[in-house]
């Protein structure tokens, strides 16, 4: 399956290319106490409240990571306990990163609406639907879709058009929440942070913990574990939903067969077993309780082409 080639076209350049301060909760409350007490009882204090980012690792307190923090305002996260609030900030700021310097995203409100319909349905299913997702396509033509923690899913444009129908889409979504669900990012980020040694004993500073969240978007560590939980997860909403389950890893199956497998596959567990084990689960669902919806392959391509011009040179060959 060669990558699709998208085609310019002036009548509208949204849809038509080549695609060739989070602070902590006691933040104002710790800074009158500054105020009133000075920094070197509020830094005793905190030696002796303060918890280390991970319960398997001790660490010592570092006096001066204390008062820098006191000094220049409290911006740091505790990733062992982060709450939902701090989550969704921490997504934002690495959001506004990757869109600054790294991925370029389509505007056109036909194509945003698309996606964030499918992806919001999706989040309702899901196991925690009271975070504001956000749904996101990236100008780019290779078959590729992350996440990052506090509810941002990006799907490249190339992914949408490799696609045979909306539940196929819908299913990459459904995986994709279920990395957030299951916080895999936030996890990923502590272990990263404390393997670089660079979470002192008042925890992770913002700015270093944007760093992380960027690369872990860009280059999602491997981790089976994740990803299979993801795809049990992602199954779950996406027939919870009321989309066909079977069309998973029916996209799976049909990346696996194309003559230049994307890169995406092998970042994942291998991509038979992960077949295997989604089509188990599906036995294990009753026929009159599987989603039958998403399936109309016409309406799909219709709405895709319409989107995304292809070359016939390019053009993808669907199985």
């Amino acid at each position: 399956m060669t990558q699709p080639h998208l085609s310019p076209d002036s009548s509208d350049p949204q849809t038509r290319f080549p695609i060739g301060e989070c602070s902590s909760g006691w933040l104002f409350p710790l800074r009158r106490a500054v105020k009133r007490w000075g920094y070197g009882a509020i830094a005793l204090l905190l030696a002796s409240t303060i918890v280390v980012s991970t319960p398997s690792t001790s660490q010592a307190i570092d006096f001066g990571d204390i008062f820098n923090i006191l000094r220049n305002g409290i911006r740091v996260y505790q990733l062992s306990n982060l709450s939902d609030r701090q989550e969704v900030e921490l997504g934002e700021q690495i959001d506004r990163q990757l869109k600054r310097s790294q991925i370029r995203v389509i505007t056109s409100p036909d194509v945003v609406a698309y996606v964030d319909d499918i992806g919001q349905r999706l989040a309702r299913n899901s196991n925690r639907p009271n975070i504001p997702y956000q749904f996101q396509v990236v100008r780019d033509a290779k078959v590729n879709a992350f996440a990052t923690m506090g509810g941002f899913v990006y799907i490249n444009a190339g992914l949408m058009v490799a696609a045979d129908n909306e539940a196929q889409l819908s299913g990459v979504i459904s995986h994709e929440i279920g990395h957030i669900t299951e916080r895999h990012a936030v996890n990923q980020m502590r272990q990263r942070a404390i393997a670089q040694g660079v979470a002192s004993a008042a925890g992770l500073d913002r700015s270093r913990a944007v760093q992380i969240g960027v690369e872990l978007a860009l280059n999602r560590p491997k981790s089976r574990r994740d990803e299979l939980e993801a795809d049990d997860l992602g199954l779950t909403y996406l027939n919870r939903a009321g989309y066909a389950p079977q069309a998973l890893p029916n996209f799976l199956r049909k990346l696996l067969r194309a003559s230049s497998p994307p890169t995406i596959l092998s970042t994942h567990p291998n991509t038979g077993d992960r077949i295997a084990l989604l089509e188990a689960k599906i036995a294990q669902i009753p026929e009159s309780q599987r989603g039958k919806e998403g399936l109309n392959e016409l309406e799909y391509r219709k709405r895709i082409d319409g989107w995304f011009k292809i070359t016939p040179a390019n053009s993808q060959r669907r199985r």
